[in-house]
């Protein structure tokens, strides 16, 4: 773009040439010169607020001062409910904590005043030299964030822990190591023997405990009701009760049964009578243990009876 300067002091006409370039910064500096003046009328008005007395323009910065205190009330009430939403989470987990623990102290056994999930544990000690300071709001978001990764990764180590106890607590209650009878002696022992009706060598798969007919059995152990009828086998009125992990009890010629197949028995529980049904030669309850289908030595198994 060329322009051509006439004017009467000079001697000839003067021609300016403006490249691209030169005309894109002359535009420039036309747009910025407004800008920058209003920038700086804004700044005068802001820093000389107080001692402005027109009354529109004092409106105009109260507007703009309002406009300001919303907007970072805003951003403070946002940050206000993110934290109450987190706290409210850590408290939903320290309750379950709480109550995993207390499981846990029923579970182990240990003294329960050792372990008090109901009481905040005790702090306390003397103010150190160093200066104390409030917390910033960043400061105290990333500490609620740390708690809560630390709850989640207590939470699932007791839970994992629970599993372990509960287990184990398991394993007991289903192992049969309850003896079906609370009194009473071994009139035969698990193993060979002379067989009483036959007067053979014969091996023998449980134990007899000889006691009065109408005597009750428990259970020795926890576990569901597979059948419960007269067995033609030899056995007479059998309950036999699994276990789990293939492992069952047989309670022989009863008097009676107590319970039906499908039942849920628990260890102790009273499930039939004593008798002399099946072969029998008086009296007595044939107890048996089996994993597999195998028969194993009941006494391997039987705490002692007192």
């Amino acid at each position: 773009m060329n322009i051509i300067i006439v004017s009467d002091k000079l001697s000839k006409p003067k021609t300016l040439v403006l490249d691209s370039r030169r005309l894109m910064l002359l535009v420039s500096a036309w747009l910025t010169v407004p800008v920058l003046m209003a920038g700086g009328m804004f700044y005068y008005a802001l820093t000389r607020s107080v001692d402005i007395d027109n009354p529109y323009l004092r409106s105009l910065i109260v507007e703009a001062q309002r406009e300001q205190l919303e907007k970072n009330h805003a951003y403070l009430q946002a940050s206000l409910n993110a934290m109450a939403v987190r706290v409210g989470q850590m408290q939903a987990q320290m309750t379950r904590l709480d109550a995993l623990g207390e499981h846990l102290v029923k579970l182990s056994g240990v003294n329960r005043q050792e372990f008090r999930f109901d009481l905040p544990p005790a702090q306390g000690g003397p103010v150190g030299p160093q200066p104390q300071r409030t917390l910033s709001q960043a400061e105290l978001q990333r500490q609620i964030d740390a708690l809560s990764r630390h709850l989640e990764d207590r939470s699932d180590r007791l839970t994992v822990l629970e599993a372990m106890y509960m287990e184990k607590h398991l394993s007991k209650v289903t192992v049969p190591s309850l003896p079906p009878i609370q009194s009473g002696y071994y009139s035969s022992n698990y193993g060979y023997r002379i067989d009483p009706f036959t007067g053979r060598h014969a091996f023998h798969e449980g134990v007899d405990f000889t006691v009065d007919t109408g005597t009750p059995v428990q259970a020795a152990a926890g576990g569901v009701v597979v059948y419960s009828q007269f067995n033609a086998s030899g056995y007479g009125n059998l309950i036999e009760v699994d276990h789990g992990n293939g492992m069952v009890s047989r309670y022989a010629h009863l008097s009676r049964a107590l319970v039906r197949e499908g039942d849920i028995v628990l260890k102790g529980q009273k499930i039939g009578l004593v008798g002399s049904t099946g072969r029998s030669t008086g009296p007595h309850l044939h107890f048996e243990i089996r994993i597999g289908g195998a028969p194993q030595n009941p006494a391997n198994y039987l705490q002692a009876r007192g």
